[in-house]
């Protein structure tokens, strides 16, 4: 992994679009130390906590690890890993879509959670889990050709087993067509916030109406078009104003507002408070 500067924020990023690697947590640490420091995710980590084995902060939420389950990290969260146990599985969606076209790894339902979402596991589950891994790490320290196919098997397994642990209801909705419009209108956004914030934009994109992508939301999510707009530009917001020094004008000017004025009065309707206040809560 390399470690950069992107709007102010340390981002752990990977030089390898294909990148995948697995290990228990002491060695994550010894390889990574900088994990323990606030950045910006550049692949998924997938996180199996032992309890009592530690914490993970992302963007403005705390999960302690005192239970046995695994915690998603999606890529361009802003996390801090504390991890005195366990395992780890970290790889891009590059490295998993050589086998598995790139709409497949969308389908998996607890993708679609917040990110850093606990999902518990039954003990059979978990020694499931735990055998599987320690299989994974075998072929990944055993670097002999063609062992990258048998660790996107066994990642396509372990991602089934996390699948099937989240609700029947989730579940029975994921192949749905409207689900895969919604995930294509989040991968939009991901792209496209800092400079497109209105809805029509992405209804374009997708070549709807922006009345159905509205009502696809409200199906879907619950919330407006709209509504998930803000939403991940105020996650950005404040992002940068928790782990970085930037000012509030150079926020603004980052996230695409005409001025700071209309920044602050953008993140006040849409947190309750003004941006400096923020910054400065304990």
């Amino acid at each position: 992994m390399l470690r950069m500067k992107t709007d102010g924020i340390s981002t752990l990023a990977i030089n390898d679009n294909h990148f995948f690697w697995t290990g228990n947590a002491a060695a994550f640490h010894a390889l990574y130390p900088l994990a323990q420091e606030p950045q910006r995710l550049g692949c998924y980590l997938l996180l199996c906590a032992d309890p009592a084995g530690g914490q993970v902060t992302i963007d403005n939420s705390q999960v302690h690890l005192d239970r046995s389950g695994i915690i998603c990290i999606k890529p361009n969260s802003v996390a801090s890993i504390h991890l005195h146990s366990g395992s780890v599985i970290c790889f891009t969606e590059d490295f998993f879509s050589l086998r598995y076209n790139s709409n497949v790894l969308y389908q998996f339902s607890f993708l679609a959670k917040e990110p850093g979402s606990f999902i518990p596991l039954p003990g059979p589950i978990l020694a499931k889990w735990r055998q599987l891994t320690g299989l994974m790490q075998q072929e990944f320290h055993s670097r002999y050709k063609g062992a990258d196919r048998v660790l996107r098997s066994y990642l396509n397994i372990l991602l089934c087993m996390l699948d099937q642990c989240c609700s029947a209801e989730t579940l029975a909705e994921k192949n749905n067509s409207r689900d895969e419009k919604i995930r294509s209108f989040e991968q939009l956004l991901e792209t496209h916030y800092k400079v497109h914030k209105t809805p029509s934009f992405y209804a374009s994109q997708l070549h709807i109406t922006t009345n159905y992508l509205n009502k696809l939301c409200q199906q879907c999510k619950h919330i407006s078009s709209g509504e998930l707009i803000r939403k991940r530009v105020t996650i950005e917001a404040q992002r940068l104003l928790y782990h970085t020094g930037l000012s509030v004008a150079e926020i603004a000017d980052t996230l695409g507002f005409e001025s700071a004025s209309y920044f602050a009065t953008f993140f006040k309707k849409n947190t309750g408070i003004p941006p400096e206040r923020f910054r400065k809560r304990e």
